[in-house]
């Protein structure tokens, strides 16, 4: 008789999806635990039968997990319908398996516009910046090593997911410079700019200093115009939260309008607090940093992990986009984009979306969980929202213009899967309006592999939209198709 896992599938999907599984079995069994690291010793039998076990029980959740009942539309916008939550012994386990794009392969374009590879062959691009006379910065990087971050059955099964997702290589910690000298929309010019670094990911420039968000630190380095690489060490502005569990690794940076303080973002150390609440002091919140002093403080808190920050145009504000907490269902919990009010409290781990409580959580804070505001706008279940940016140019067409760019990574625990691709929302007065617009999609092909997954987005000089693209190794470049 069939798997469990296959009989759930049609008959005529299931030497498919079986051979697939199997593959990626043999993979997974080729990594720890089933080696110790160096020593490439085996572990008993027991142990590989224990492990192989536990594969399969993914595998058959992944196939016999129930699908959404709601609307892909029901997770979105400023007010999202959200279910009652569920549980299981296990999570739902459906990631696209990272495969990279065939030779020729692109994103889908939305209607009107083009895409093309900025730059190829990058290692891991995470995050952009563009520089103010057009040379593009691109964070080339992965996770720090985390020991107590994948410990036991659930860290080695985040581990595989992690794998199949692509985000298990060696970070390259390092900052690429990228240069279009003739303006052809391809970078001609590539440099290392900055090397040697503790999972970089983002940066800002204020004045001649850049800085740059490590895993641990934020950093300070002389920059100057033009210049392809920096060889002078950096200068540690203050320390960030890290250590050995370090889940959510990645800090963000932005400076103020004004140019006088820094937001640095720092994202959870579990999904719901599982590793101790005492694991997350001072973090899953936003940190103002006064340039002057070096004086920092937590501007806002609550929220799970924060990635892109950008500053409305029309009022000013500080938005963000927050990848919410997973395990309680494929509708569960909405990822979401807000302003950022001072001294604000989002509700991690204890509520979400202002008032509903969530039960795994013990001890829960009365105090805090009164002080809970709900976020502005909902961006949809597990979809690892992670890049923002404000359109402010003038290339696209008006209706462009103020509103705001998001990439979305993809889920890895929702049926069927959300995001693996770049969407707009509309703005209007400083409030996003409508739901949101695919403008780069097609990153997932009919198999269910990633071709390629977007992070950070950011607009050129001449006003296109860049995508760094960590599957593919591609930063992709959308301009409006020439009629």
């Amino acid at each position: 008789m069939a798997p469990r896992s296959a009989r759930c599938l049609p008959r005529r999907s299931r030497s498919r999806s079986a051979a697939r599984s199997i593959r990626k079995c043999e993979r997974a069994a080729t990594e720890p635990p089933f080696f110790h690291h160096g020593s490439k010793e085996r572990l008993t039998v027991k142990h590989l039968v224990a492990s192989l076990a536990v594969t399969f029980a993914l595998i058959g959740l992944s196939a016999c997990g129930e699908d959404s009942t709601l609307p892909a539309t029901a997770g979105y916008g400023p007010h999202p319908t959200l279910p009652q939550p569920q549980s299981s012994a296990l999570p739902t386990v459906n990631i696209a398996t990272a495969v990279g794009w065939p030779e020729g392969g692109a994103p889908k374009p939305a209607e009107g516009f083009a895409v093309k590879a900025f730059a190829r062959d990058l290692d891991h691009p995470r995050w952009l910046l563009v520089l103010p006379n057009g040379d593009v910065l691109v964070a080339e990087t992965n996770g720090p090593k985390r020991p107590d971050d994948s410990k036991g059955i659930t860290g080695w099964v985040a581990g595989i997911v992690m794998k199949m997702a692509g985000a298990e290589t060696p970070s390259a910690n390092r900052i690429t410079l990228l240069r279009d000298t003739n303006g052809d929309g391809v970078a001609d010019v590539r440099h290392v700019f900055l090397k040697d670094l503790n999972s970089p990911f983002g940066m800002a420039l204020v004045g001649n200093d850049l800085y740059v968000a490590d895993s641990d630190a934020l950093l300070r380095f002389p920059y100057k115009a033009g210049e392809t690489e920096i060889g002078e060490p950096g200068v540690k502005v203050i320390d960030l939260p890290a250590g050995p569990i370090n889940h959510h690794w990645t800090k963000n940076v932005i400076a103020s309008p004004d140019g006088k303080r820094l937001y640095v973002t720092v994202g959870s150390n579990s999904n719901v607090g599982e590793n101790g609440l005492d694991k997350e002091v001072g973090r899953a919140a936003i940190y103002e940093v006064d340039i002057a002093t070096g004086r920092s403080r937590i501007f806002a808190s609550g929220l799970r992990n924060p990635n892109g920050m950008d500053w409305e145009p029309v009022t000013g504000t500080l938005w963000t986009v927050v990848n919410e907490r997973d395990e309680i269902g494929n509708d569960l919990v909405p990822d979401y984009m807000t302003s950022v009010k001072d001294g604000a409290f989002y509700g991690w781990p204890f509520v979400y979306y202002g008032e509903h409580v969530d039960a795994r959580v013990s001890p829960q804070d009365p105090a805090l969980v009164a002080k809970a505001i709900a976020p502005d706008y909902a961006l949809g279940s597990h979809t690892a929202s992670l890049g923002l940016h404000f359109y402010r140019g003038d290339l696209f067409p008006a209706q462009y213009k103020g509103g705001a760019f998001i990439g979305q990574h993809g889920s890895w625990n929702r049926k069927p899967r959300s995001g693996y691709k770049v969407i707009f929302v509309a703005f209007k007065d400083g409030k996003p309006v409508g739901l949101p617009k695919d403008v780069l999609a097609g990153f997932v092909n009919e198999d269910g592999d990633a071709l390629g997954r977007p992070v950070g987005v950011f607009e050129d000089k001449a006003g296109a939209l860049l995508v760094a693209d960590d599957v593919g190794n591609i930063v992709w470049r959308l301009v409006p198709a020439v009629k």
